[in-house]
């Protein structure tokens, strides 16, 4: 039995930019709609509020310090950055990773994800329905000559030392592998790439959703193994979804039990087939960007956390293959996410390393 490797998905937060500022508003954070979020029903967890590190501002090295230190603490092996690469050189919220890269801290691995996909700013109906999306920045995938500038503006990160790798080879992550239009183009070109380098290549994984429906269609595309997320409404959220479209039943949230459901995170699937990486939930809860049109997962705790990453770690640690992600370290407009609140501490953080400990 192998200790898994944890890897903790990063975001780099909203904080303020010129184009934030623009379609935001001035001023506009992460923090905008976290501290602002409502209870929607009687035991709902809102606001959720930061503890240790407080409302922090990610353009600051001690914060990213702090996080490193934490996460260390949990058990996590590294930070899975989001990288938002929409082609042509435009890039955005790329500031606290470049910033990682050049002053070399934290000491802590990492890898990256690419997330392609557009930006919109969603307008709704009382039905929770999008009736209309101001597209705010477009993904777009202009061909050999972007894919070659995109590797040469991550090659430092290629090159550090804290860069994570499975099998000797550079692990990154495609978000929505689907919406490539030449994933093969792609991976080509980025293996040639570090060869010419002197890098080692590259494990690339495709992220997944709805793993059963489109995980080997991802395989045959090239990727080395399907990161399988099931938090979905298209998958999780069905029941509720149709609900909420109906003319009798009106802004609530989509609502479901984390004690149901964590045993339908991790399926088999993740559990025995090393082509197939799971993904742990702490939490969900998407009010505070969407309010009443969200969904979330209600009675999630830590004792409840530590049983879903016991039930799924103990799996993965008999695979060949080892590695599982959690999703996420920070996502706190989704309620998604390991650090401190003021209501459970460093709850989270000590079940991931109890389970953790348990294994080795």
């Amino acid at each position: 039995m192998s200790k898994p490797r944890v890897i903790a998905f990063y975001l780099p937060q909203y904080h303020p930019t010129p184009h934030n500022d623009e379609w935001w508003g001035k001023g506009f954070t992460e923090w905008t709609n976290v501290a602002r979020a409502k209870k929607l029903f009687p035991g709902h967890y809102q606001p959720k509020i930061p503890a240790d590190l407080g409302f922090y501002d990610l353009r600051l090295p001690e914060v990213r310090e702090q996080q490193a230190q934490l996460a260390g603490e949990a058990g996590v092996d590294g930070f899975c950055y989001y990288e938002y690469w929409f082609g042509n050189g435009h890039e955005e919220l790329e500031r606290p990773f470049k910033e990682v890269v050049e002053s070399g801290r934290p000491d802590f691995p990492f890898c990256l994800c690419w997330a392609n996909e557009s930006w919109k700013k969603k307008s709704w109906s009382k039905d929770g329905a999008i009736f209309d999306s101001k597209l705010l920045a477009e993904q777009t995938y202009p061909g050999e000559e972007d894919i070659i500038k995109h590797f040469y503006a991550r090659l430092d990160a290629f090159k550090d030392t804290r860069y994570m790798k499975y099998e000797g080879k550079l692990i990154y992550m495609v978000y929505k592998p689907l919406e490539l239009p030449d994933n093969q183009l792609f991976m080509k070109t980025w293996q040639k790439l570090a060869k010419e380098n002197g890098l080692p290549g590259f494990y690339f994984l495709g992220f997944e959703f709805l793993a059963d429906i489109h995980g080997e269609e991802i395989l045959k595309l090239g990727y080395d193994a399907v990161v399988s997320c099931r938090n979905s409404k298209d998958h999780i959220f069905s029941f509720w979804y149709i609900l909420r479209r109906s003319t009798f039943i009106l802004n609530i949230p989509r609502i479901n039990s984390y004690k149901k459901m964590w045993p339908k995170l991790v399926t088999n699937l993740e559990k025995t087939n090393d082509l197939y990486i799971p993904v742990l939930m702490p939490n969900w809860d998407h009010t505070p960007r969407s309010g009443a049109r969200g969904d979330l997962f209600q009675g999630a705790t830590p004792e409840e956390f530590e049983k879903h990453c016991k039930d799924a770690l103990t799996a993965v640690a008999k695979k060949n293959n080892p590695l599982c992600f959690i999703k996420s370290w920070n996502e706190w407009g989704e309620g998604n996410y390991m650090e401190p609140d003021l209501k459970y501490g460093k709850g989270y953080i000590e079940a991931l390393r109890k389970v953790i400990d348990e294994l080795r």
